[in-house]
């Protein structure tokens, strides 16, 4: 089973979305911040779905602390966030995410990237 770090701090955001990927077979575990983030990537999850919009650090700063660890160098991240502008996609791409996906999430398009990152000989 894999295990993917879910990094939201809206409470419905994190149920809804949490639900439907451990209907799928994952393990969630929560970040409500950007520090939390940093701090649990430590435990090296499978994939971290990264808010970018987070309180006490932002998502792109935390992207850019776990990308700066040996662990978290190559742990797949896909930034979340309700900005869909191509600048917004060009900072979380700067900051290593390795996919981008904008609010609301269209679960079959989410776990079609997640899957395609876990198990890129699927994709």
């Amino acid at each position: 089973m894999s295990t993917i770090l879910l990094v939201e701090d809206n409470d419905e955001n994190w149920d809804m979305l949490s639900r439907r990927l451990v209907r799928r077979g994952y393990e969630v575990v929560r970040a409500a911040d950007g520090q939390q983030a940093v701090d649990k990537a430590a435990d090296i999850p499978d994939l971290i779905l990264m808010d970018v919009n987070l309180p006490v650090m932002d998502g792109l700063e935390a992207t850019r602390r776990i990308r700066a660890t040996a662990a978290g160098a190559a742990v797949p991240i896909i930034a979340l966030t309700a900005h869909a502008l191509t600048s917004d996609r060009e900072k979380a791409f700067a900051a290593g995410a390795n996919d981008y996906h904008t609010k609301p999430v269209e679960l079959p398009h989410l776990l079609e990237q997640i899957e395609a990152l876990l198990d890129p000989a699927t994709a």
